[in-house]
């Protein structure tokens, strides 16, 4: 019995667990999850590397093919999020001095990691040694983050936005892909290819964006929220800080909030973020499969 038969019938296994034990809806997500991890690992997908690739090669492929996954994205998602307010909600934050602090270290420190949250999963799923290295320190940096959270927003923060109830549906729309084609031209710009579809057409990227797009779209629906990764790292964290007691939630700012406070109460298996993360694993890991060794020499030649 090959290694894919094997992985297939432990997820088939965890699946149905999910859905009997636990509910058909985290056993849709955990599916979501899968062909999420697969189609970024199969894609070779880095939302890192595709701004690293632009500003080191001047190639603007990655970037082009992650503004068409939020062009693509967004074309769903925002009519859903208009037609039904009370069942869907945005992934809405103040705006904050905390926050432009926080995208820039960001940005930063996973440049030097090679991976934000979906890039450390599909290569920590891969068997990538330096991923499988950096997951649970970005787990720890997670719940770091979320716990001084309180001091960072008192720096000075302004009410969330959303686009959709400030300038309606076509407003929203309208300035999003506004956006999009200003930041695709100043790519195109920098880029050192001569025509745009050189530069555009890259179809394992492309088949990427499009993918992991309507599955993000589909996540929506099913859990009523976006799809996000690093919540459900800091989860895992603040619930291994509270088991040992050196950690107290209800005294905290971000986890004191009935939601966070109820995901710390709750098995894992029912919070959103982490089961589509579990997911992303195996769908990794079914790609990894593939092979009888580690992708590493592959994964090095088109992540830099």
């Amino acid at each position: 019995m090959n290694n894919r038969v094997v992985l297939a019938l432990v997820i088939a296994a965890f699946t149905i667990f999910l859905c009997w034990s636990v509910s058909i809806r985290q056993s849709l997500l955990f599916l979501v999850g899968i062909g999420l991890g697969a189609t970024l690992a199969g894609a070779r997908f880095g939302f890192t590397t595709g701004w690293r690739h632009l500003i080191e090669r001047r190639d603007a492929s990655g970037v082009f093919a992650q503004l068409i996954l939020i062009a693509i994205a967004a074309a769903f998602s925002l009519p859903l999020l208009a037609m039904f307010p009370s069942e869907l909600s945005a992934a809405l934050g103040p705006p904050s001095i905390s926050l432009l602090i926080g995208a820039l270290v960001f940005g930063a420190a996973m440049q030097i990691a090679d991976g934000c949250g979906s890039g450390t999963l599909y290569k920590a799923g891969l068997g990538i040694p330096l991923n499988m290295t950096l997951l649970p320190i970005f787990a720890l940096g997670s719940f770091l983050g979320s716990a001084h959270l309180g001091w960072w927003l008192e720096l000075g923060q302004v009410q969330p936005v959303s686009l959709v109830t400030e300038v309606g549906l076509s407003g929203a729309l309208g300035v999003t892909y506004l956006g999009l084609l200003l930041l695709g031209l100043a790519a195109w710009g920098w880029s050192k290819t001569a025509t745009l579809s050189t530069a555009l057409f890259n179809k394992r990227l492309l088949l990427g964006a499009l993918f992991i797009a309507l599955l993000a779209v589909l996540n929506l629906i099913i859990a009523g929220q976006p799809w996000g990764v690093v919540y459900g790292f800091g989860l895992w964290v603040a619930k291994i800080a509270q088991a040992a007691d050196i950690f107290e939630p209800a005294s905290n700012v971000f986890w004191s909030q009935p939601v966070n406070a109820n995901a710390l109460t709750q098995s894992l298996f029912l919070d959103i973020t982490s089961i589509t993360n579990i997911g992303i694993l195996a769908g990794a890991l079914w790609i990894f499969a593939r092979h009888k060794t580690p992708p590493h020499s592959r994964l090095v030649q088109n992540n830099g």
